[in-house]
């Protein structure tokens, strides 16, 4: 059985290294129809990414990353020699890759021959010992380049918020290392300070707290407040089990969408809150339509749209909505409709609009909002709005109709 595994993880390796091979066949042959039909060098590829990603399941992020790495091997024979053996995964393959993207075509096929993988270099290393080797071989290749790369670093510094279990959030800050060892310090030198005088929160408590209130500027960190909360009617006026769903995060249990609803969140004293309901179709758990005759989508359908679909709309992309699209496009006379209306990704909402790509709605009785998706190689993907609290990813032949909640804590107003 364990040479079993062995040969399965073999056998990953291997078919991993034949999509590789494939995707920048399909690269080569997509560039090659653009510049055919007219379309300018500096925009050929467009949408090859996503057509990658879609056909292997993946995001479109994850998509390019695939792609990148793909054309990057075609110049690394032995780096990819190792991948097709087995000898190397695709992440341990990618990691490779990434440390060596700031290097020229020479010097990068310089460090491939160097480090020689397929002889068996990174056998038993890990992650780390990997990455170190190929960063100590590339910057012995061009130390300027290397250097370049980590001054220019500090451009992608930013703050991201992702979901953690049990309702927490995981705030990060990618800094430069000098700011981040400061704030680290400063919060630190707070929470020892505190403790000191008797405070009976941990450690970790205080530094947490006052990250919160030192961003925010208010004591507790909130001074109003803004959420989209849906629940069903059973969860909110039963006591009902359902889980909700808080738009931005994901679920959270029933009772504390229910102390939400009526207290508002931890430190938000004072505040009011009210109760928005919206009425689910029969049978399908969707919320019920809304239509707009404007250009744009007007705030209350666009906030429709976003809590129905909850997050991109194109199939396995996970990313934050951040743009209102008209499935059929406004200028092919396309009404502005929660129908006709779904959220994407900036990045999703592009490549739909590039040559030969089209969307349409489907409309399938029993079934919630759903979209079928044309790439320019006539494959479709379809994409159904998730269900909403109380409705369940299969829709049931039949079904009663439920109310659902949107609670939105605010200012009194």
């Amino acid at each position: 059985m364990v040479d079993q595994l062995r040969q399965f993880e073999d056998v990953k390796a291997l078919a991993a290294a034949r999509q590789a091979e494939v995707a920048v066949a399909f690269d080569l042959q997509q560039r090659w129809e653009q510049a055919a039909a007219g379309v300018p060098a500096g925009e050929q590829g467009a949408g090859v990414a996503a057509q990658v990603a879609l056909a292997r399941r993946e995001s479109p992020a994850r998509g390019g990353r695939l792609l990148g790495l793909a054309r990057a091997l075609t110049g690394m024979p032995r780096t990819y020699a190792a991948f097709r053996s087995g000898q190397l995964n695709e992440w341990r393959t990618t990691l490779i890759v990434k440390e060596t993207a700031c290097l020229s075509v020479e010097d990068r096929a310089a460090v491939d021959e160097e480090l020689a993988a397929d002889t068996g270099t990174f056998d038993g290393a890990g992650d780390r010992a990997i990455i170190s080797a190929v960063k100590a071989a590339a910057y012995r290749r061009d130390p300027r380049s290397v250097a370049r790369r980590a001054s220019h670093a500090v451009n992608e510094r930013t703050v991201s918020l992702r979901p953690a279990p049990d309702t927490m959030a995981r705030l990060t800050a990618l800094l430069p290392v000098a700011q981040g060892v400061a704030v680290y310090a400063a919060l630190t030198k707070e929470a020892d300070t505190l403790r000191a005088v008797g405070d009976g929160r941990g450690k970790g408590q205080i530094m947490a707290d006052t990250l919160v209130e030192r961003a925010t500027g208010v004591k507790g960190g909130v001074s109003s407040i803004d959420i989209q909360l849906v629940m069903t009617d059973r969860t909110f006026l039963q006591g009902d089990s359902e889980p909700a769903r808080l738009t931005g995060y994901g679920t959270v249990p029933a009772a504390w969408a229910r102390k939400i609803a009526v207290a508002g969140p931890a430190g938000g004293e004072g505040l009011k809150t009210w109760v928005r309901r919206l009425y689910t179709a029969p049978a399908t758990g969707d919320l019920v339509a809304m239509d707009s005759k404007a250009r744009l989508f007007p705030h209350g359908l666009r906030r429709f749209i976003q809590v129905r679909d909850d997050v991109c709309r194109t199939p396995y992309c996970d990313a934050p909505i951040r743009h209102d699209d008209h499935i059929i496009p406004w200028r092919k006379d396309g009404p502005t409709s929660a129908g006709n209306g779904q959220g994407l990704c900036e990045a999703c909402n592009h490549t739909k609009e590039t040559p030969c790509w089209s969307a349409k709605p489907l409309r399938i009785p029993g079934t919630r909002h759903t979209v079928q998706l044309k790439t320019p190689t006539g494959h479709t993907y379809t994409s159904t709005a998730p269900p909403l609290p109380g409705a369940r990813w299969r829709v049931p032949a039949a079904k009663k109709p439920s109310v659902q909640v949107l609670g939105r804590a605010g200012p009194a107003g």
